[in-house]
């Protein structure tokens, strides 16, 4: 809403310009040809007002631009960089993951080879024990 008054303040403003310009040119006390050359001067200079205007913006526009790729670049190696970290970490969790695995397979093999030579021997005694046993005969085992 306060918008729509400040452009229609803005209009009459412009109006009111423009007819102040008209009434002043009728009756300027400058002959045709000096107002016609005020006119074209003052057009030449609004011109090269814009121009100059239009220059600025620009040179503005195209630094504020350059500003905005310098950051984001920054933010997009800031970003490759905690990227980097990640992976980084990463590896050095899998290679412990890896290790302590490697120690776990290695424990239990000697585990089961610790229990495969102890069974072996439990068999191998007791087949001695039968083999001593058959070998007896049997009225000296109740004895």
């Amino acid at each position: 809403m306060a918008d729509d008054n400040k452009s229609y303040g803005m209009a009459w403003f412009l109006a009111g310009l423009g007819v102040g310009a008209l009434v002043g040119i009728l009756y300027a006390p400058k002959s045709g040809r000096e107002t016609r050359e005020t006119i074209a001067q003052g057009a030449r200079e609004g011109t090269e007002y814009l121009r100059t205007r239009t220059r600025e913006a620009a040179e503005n526009v195209s630094a504020i631009v350059d500003k905005g790729k310098e950051q984001v670049g920054a933010i997009v190696d800031k970003s490759r960089e905690q990227v980097g970290n990640y992976v980084d970490r990463s590896r050095e969790a899998i290679d412990r993951g890896r290790a302590q695995w490697e120690e776990f397979v290695e424990r239990g093999k000697n585990l089961v080879n610790d229990q495969s030579s102890r069974v072996s021997a439990a068999v191998e005694a007791g087949r001695q024990a039968y083999h001593q046993t058959a070998a007896v005969p049997p009225e000296n085992l109740q004895g």
